[in-house]
């Protein structure tokens, strides 16, 4: 189910013209940016998008302008799990598997969880309850069980759906922003 539900969200994200995509990605990054949890953000830690995902490059370079400390997650595929690490500079970044960017270990200084104010969670399928379908990795469940403070995804419109399979490991995140809506996140009874 899972699997379907991620194949068919990617397979609609890869049809969105590149002026939807732009246009889209900026509304998302101003709801973000007006939201309280990134005013009070000292540390933000995100991805470097890649084609299908809202674009992260311009929200990075607004937290760099208005002296925010950006992190971004390099990735131990042995063990599946993270080491977020500070970037100044889009130079500061390798390309590795599956033409992900992340930090260059020889540039960057690793930070710990309790560092990070405003968690930007990636996925590919979204639930109104903050629950998600990532790339299959399960990087983020295993981090989020360590992580204590603020969650967010930023998601298009045509990735939410009305319910996700949901697994005894999985954490929702606090809230969603979309095109169109910031979602706060709540766990139905």
């Amino acid at each position: 189910m899972k699997t379907f539900m991620r194949k068919s969200v990617l397979m609609k994200l890869k049809n969105l013209s590149a002026d939807d995509y732009r246009a889209m990605s900026e509304r998302i990054y101003i709801r973000l940016i007006e939201t309280s949890d990134f005013k009070k953000a000292n540390t933000v830690a995100l991805t470097i998008s890649r084609k299908t995902e809202v674009d992260t490059r311009k929200i990075i370079e607004i937290c760099w302008e208005i002296g925010k400390k950006v992190v971004v997650p390099k990735c131990n595929p042995k063990t599946k799990t993270m080491d977020f690490r500070e970037i100044s500079s889009f130079n500061q970044l390798e390309t590795v598997y599956l033409d992900l960017q992340e930090p260059d270990p020889l540039k960057t200084t690793s930070i710990e969880a309790k560092e990070i104010d405003l968690l930007i969670v990636p996925g590919v399928v979204f639930s109104d309850e903050g629950y998600r379908i990532g790339y299959g990795g399960g990087y983020y469940d295993r981090f989020l069980v360590i992580y204590t403070g603020v969650t967010a995804s930023l998601a298009f419109n045509m990735q939410l759906v009305s319910q996700i399979p949901v697994e005894v490991h999985d954490l929702p995140v606090d809230r969603i922003i979309t095109e169109e809506r910031v979602i706060e996140c709540e766990i139905q009874d």
